[in-house]
């Protein structure tokens, strides 16, 4: 006989009996226990700083703050006579919402946003409120949001949401990993390793400057984030200041269009249509995606140094490193670095490949995609987090190193080739792939193979006293300065 269904979905959605009914769990609050994202559950504690900067109730302050830093404009230009007038009264409270907004003041405005189901206006009505209640005049009420389509507003505050969070947290972090991975590269500058490419043996290098490589890549890639130009508009429906000459014909709108935006820091982008296109937000998230790919590339690297025992990793008291096997410290940091980075690449190159992309001069296709920067900027900052935990964990085997270098005497058959090529010997490579492919080579070998050849006796003797952990080239003076 079949067993009953453990859930089953009634008509128009509702669960008639669910798995979460079942054990107690309908009507949860809302907790970090409870949210549906690890970067506001499991991970939250580590994006408190992204909060303030790309959050909802930064979306809503952002939006207040251009708002009323749009009105104050228009309240200074001498061509708008209505505005002259308005009361001191009027400019505390757009100074206070200005310098003051807090999540109450958030609060009331999603309020608002119940009746107006849309969010822009909610602002409007709420700056509008707070005015009236300090009894400014209607006709000066009526200049907020003036000649504004929603998108004037929007697309200034995630600039400034963006370009903040990037300069307060995002580079700053950056710059802490790329710290602390120079100086565990300039720790292990004089350690000799052997190289892997293709994963088999191949000329040596140091652990120090093979860090160090990847310093240099991640310094490039946030140089070039910290270039992007946050571009900004206020130009209204379409992007033709239509409103604004219907309303005054006699205003240089684009020269003030373009100070005001300049005014929030940003660039001023004098073509667009109702949306700023986004190109520059591509940009960014095209940088902030190649820094994160070339994570990816040293979390998997540093895993593999970690296997090969050329890194041990300091047992943390209290930790587990397996639920069945006490022995183990796993390369958790790395590993969890990899999968944040990983999904952090995912939503910030369709950021990046969706957001210029839009229906004649306006389709709202791009709205809910620009909410969710918290979520890849946030797995981004989470994988920072945990590289810089991983990197303090670190302490290098040398003696690993050299353990390894010392079992890979077929390395030098590259120098030996070489010098044989200087002096004229035939086939010197032939020589050297029938000597050393696919075979184990010892030092007496090889070293049996350089005294026969007829070469200077001073080219000689130094292949002769070469050895695998000395044939490092220039690694060891790769020194940063």
């Amino acid at each position: 006989m079949d067993s009953a269904p453990l859930y089953s979905f009634a008509a128009g959605n509702d669960v008639s009996f669910s798995i979460l009914s079942f054990l107690g769990l309908t009507g949860m609050n809302y907790s970090p226990l409870t949210a549906l994202s690890p970067v506001d559950g499991r991970y939250a504690r580590k994006c408190d700083e992204l909060r303030p900067l790309l959050s909802e109730f930064a979306l809503i302050r952002f939006r207040v703050l251009v708002e009323v830093r749009w009105l104050k404009m228009l309240a200074e230009h001498p061509g708008i006579a209505e505005l002259e007038n308005m009361s001191a009264r009027g400019m505390v409270v757009l100074d206070d919402l200005e310098k003051n907004f807090g999540e109450e003041d958030a609060r009331e405005i999603k309020n608002l946003e119940l009746t107006t189901n849309h969010d822009v206006k909610a602002v409007e009505y709420y700056i509008k409120q707070k005015l009236e209640a300090a009894g400014e005049s209607p006709s000066a009420r009526e200049f907020v949001h003036f000649a504004c389509t929603s998108e004037d507003i929007n697309n200034l505050a995630y600039a400034l949401m963006l370009i903040e969070a990037r300069n307060s947290v995002l580079l700053p972090a950056m710059r802490k990993l790329e710290k602390n991975l120079d100086d565990l590269a300039d720790g292990c500058l004089d350690m000799a390793m052997l190289s892997r490419t293709h994963g088999q043996p191949a000329s040596p290098t140091t652990m120090g400057k093979e860090l160090l490589n990847v310093v240099h890549r991640l310094e490039r890639q946030r140089h070039q984030l910290g270039g992007v130009e946050a571009l900004g508009k206020i130009n209204g429906a379409v992007g033709n200041f239509n409103a604004h000459l219907a309303a005054y014909p006699d205003i240089d709108w684009d020269t003030l269009g373009r100070d005001f935006v300049q005014s929030l820091s940003l660039a001023w982008n004098p073509y667009t249509t109702q949306i700023e296109p986004h190109d520059w937000i591509a940009e960014y998230c095209d940088a902030l995606c190649r820094y994160n790919t070339i994570l990816i590339d040293l979390s998997r690297d540093v895993w593999g140094y970690i296997s090969l025992g050329y890194f041990s990793q300091q047992a943390i008291e209290g930790e587990v490193g397996s639920s069945t096997m006490p022995h183990k410290v796993n390369p958790i940091d790395f590993e969890n670095a990899e999968g944040n980075l990983g999904v952090a690449v995912a939503l910030l190159a369709h950021f990046s490949a969706k957001l210029p992309i839009s229906r004649w001069q306006r389709d709202l296709s791009d709205s809910t995609v620009l909410r969710n920067f918290g979520a890849g900027i946030g797995h981004v900052l989470i994988a920072l987090s945990s590289l810089d935990k991983g990197l303090g964990k670190l302490q290098a085997n040398s003696e690993k190193m050299t353990a390894d270098l010392e079992q890979s005497w077929e390395i030098l058959a590259e120098p030996v080739q070489t010098v044989m090529r200087r002096y004229g010997i035939e086939n010197p490579y032939e020589q050297l792939k029938e000597l050393s492919r696919g075979q184990q080579i010892t030092r007496a070998t090889l070293q049996e193979f350089i005294s026969g050849l007829d070469l200077p006796e001073e080219a000689r003797q130094a292949l002769l006293e070469l050895s695998p952990e000395t044939y490092l080239g220039l690694a060891r003076s790769r020194r940063r300065t």
